[in-house]
């Protein structure tokens, strides 16, 4: 028995005007809700494809900015242009998606080694690429850090991507500079950390840990496992770290600088 004619044209009525209702909601939630990031799971309650119809088309009416897959920007109008977004927020938001670290300045500025401002932010992904509305067009983006550095926290990898460098963007004097790595590196469980990533790093990375490692004591298995992975003929740029105990022992090139640890 098919039901009253009426009775279809109200459902169909109602199912027509939910998408409507959604799309109205959706507008509503942003405009009182002012200058913020919005993402498609900050509308959970409602239907996903609904939303995401929504979300489209107030980015084609400008009501939003569209930053990347499912990340929005409701702006607000400034005597300079439209706002931006807060960077500290947009890279927080950047990692939930994808491995980000500090680097460069913004690393060195983390671990102690300077209290320089660097003119444009700097990060390291593990990526091919990170969206640039999400970190800022300015931004330095060094890419295809190693997947194993997901495992790290932000402390870690701010080391490795330092030692990559060589220390030369610490503002300590070199006594000093040697003197701080091997303290961060002495916390607990961090040299291990280090080096259960150590085989992705660069050769003279390997060798600067070996060298730190053989200082600290650790175990034998470790240090013997790093030796393996180097060249035997090779030598190594420690740069402002070629004050390093054991620095020559770890095939580091002659030291530049003379300063006593």
């Amino acid at each position: 028995m098919k039901p009253p004619a009426d009775t279809l044209d109200m459902a169909s009525a109602l199912k027509s005007a939910q998408p409507k209702g959604i799309a109205a909601s959706v507008r509503r939630r942003i405009e009182r809700g002012g200058e913020q990031l919005w993402r498609l799971e900050d509308f959970r309650d409602l239907p996903f494809d609904a939303v995401a119809q929504s979300l489209s088309r107030l980015t084609r009416e400008g009501l939003i900015e569209r930053l990347s897959k499912g990340v929005y920007f409701r702006h607000r109008e400034t005597a300079f242009g439209k706002s931006r977004p807060n960077p500290a927020v947009i890279q927080r938001l950047a990692k939930k998606t994808r491995s980000v670290f500090p680097a460069g300045t913004a690393a060195a500025n983390l671990l102690g080694f300077s209290t320089q401002s660097a003119r444009r932010g700097e990060v390291s992904t593990s990526g091919l690429s990170l969206p640039r509305k999400l970190v800022g067009p300015d931004t330095v983006i060094h890419t295809r850090r190693p997947e194993a550095w997901a495992k790290l926290s932000d402390q870690d990898a701010a080391l490795l991507d330092f030692l990559r460098q060589g220390g030369k963007l610490s503002e300590l004097s070199p006594g000093q500079t040697v003197q701080r790595v091997i303290t961060l590196i002495s916390e607990e469980g961090r040299f291990e950390r280090l080096v259960g990533v150590a085989a992705t790093e660069p050769p003279r990375v390997r060798a600067m840990l070996g060298a730190i490692g053989t200082h600290l004591g650790k175990k034998a298995a470790a240090l013997k496992r790093l030796r393996a992975s180097l060249n035997p003929f090779s030598k190594f740029d420690f740069g402002m770290l070629a004050g390093l105990p054991h620095a020559k022992e770890w095939q580091a090139k002659e030291q530049r600088f003379n300063e006593a640890l």
